[in-house]
């Protein structure tokens, strides 16, 4: 109890719970099943871990809580990816996202309910941002996505990204808890190089992962290769500017080696043209770098429209010709607001 409240016991650590569990009397196999309930086989609430004792479970019941996401809705694209809208334990809704490929199978998860950034093009921006997520709560994510893809297809998640609602630095310490528990060789035992962080781009933050020794790869949301036009769609640039991030980018690859990528929306004559191309090719010679290329999905009320197929094609071989490897990313969910820039609770 804290305060006359329930604690909520995935915030213990696992010293605290069996020091609890000890002071309870319970043997030490106890230990290990409670723990395989909470971060292994999911459970979200006590009466569900079925091989306990009823008196342990009644005990666990007056003493902690378990709050945990829910499934409120599903949604299906024609192409086969699947959108969850998950209800928190205090009634907010916040979304995910399967991505079935032949190769791998990603689930898109949420790190805020809403999101503080203003960016132009994108939905969520439009919500402002009404609470950080617990790491309980970005964890219960991954393994609501796993169910679903067990369930659709009988395959596991391959990868994890951080590009849902919300922008993942900005609630730094809850993010880095939840990739340390799908981390843990005693949870869910996923590789951090299968995990990517996608941000808009918080230079001292960037350091701060690469600080950290975080083995995970990380995008880059830039969308235009000049602080100019990078200010206009995204407010974000004006307190980081392209040379601060390149800076914090080019000290995160030297000191962890991960995989750097950049986001890249392609904007019909906003964006697209040959020196955009140029310029977004001075960018990548400072460090490895890949760009993925994306088909902007509408957003109502949004004045902007994606490139051509042929500047699209024209863009992404201006690139390679040049020494970039780039590729042309497909949408996927368009069709269920489930693409990227498009999840808003709608």
């Amino acid at each position: 109890m804290v305060n006359g409240e329930r604690q909520n016991i995935r915030t213990l650590s696992s010293q605290e719970l069996n020091s609890w569990l000890d002071t309870i009397g319970e043997k030490s196999f106890r230990k290990k099943q409670v723990h395989e309930w909470l971060w292994q086989k999911g459970a979200r609430s006590f009466d569900s871990m079925t091989n306990l004792s009823k008196p342990l479970r009644e005990k666990l019941n007056e003493n902690f809580s378990l709050p945990s996401l829910s499934v409120d809705t599903r949604q299906e694209s024609k192409d086969g990816t699947v959108k969850l809208r998950f209800k928190t334990s205090d009634g907010r809704f916040v979304e995910g996202v399967l991505i079935p490929a032949e190769d791998r199978m990603t689930a898109c998860v949420s790190s805020q309910v809403g999101c503080s950034l203003t960016c132009s093009f994108c939905a969520t921006g439009k919500m402002g941002r009404e609470r950080n997520l617990r790491f309980d709560e970005i964890f219960d994510q991954v393994v609501l996505l796993n169910e679903e893809a067990e369930k659709a297809s009988g395959r596991r998640l391959t990868n994890i990204v951080y590009m849902g609602m919300g922008e993942p630095l900005l609630n730094y310490s809850e993010v880095m808890k939840s990739i340390e528990k799908i981390t843990s060789p005693d949870s869910l035992a996923f590789s951090p190089r299968r995990i990517t962080i996608s941000t808009a781009g918080i230079a001292k933050m960037i350091r701060k992962l690469a600080d950290d020794d975080v083995r995970v790869r990380l995008a880059l949301s830039l969308h235009a290769a000049n602080d100019k036009k990078r200010s206009e769609i995204m407010p974000i640039n004006d307190q980081n500017n392209l040379e601060s991030l390149m800076e914090a980018l080019e000290y995160f690859y030297k000191k962890t080696f991960n995989r750097i990528s950049y986001e890249y929306i392609l904007f019909d004559r906003l964006n697209d043209q040959v020196e955009d191309a140029r310029q977004l090719m001075q960018l990548c010679r400072q460090f490895p770098v890949r760009v993925n290329l994306i088909e902007y999905n509408k957003v109502e009320g949004v004045p902007f429209h994606k490139s051509k197929a042929d500047r699209a094609q024209f863009f992404a071989d201006f690139l390679n010709n040049h020494g970039v490897t780039a590729t042309i990313r497909r949408s996927r969910g368009k069709d269920i607001d489930a693409a990227c820039g498009q999840l808003a609770n709608k």
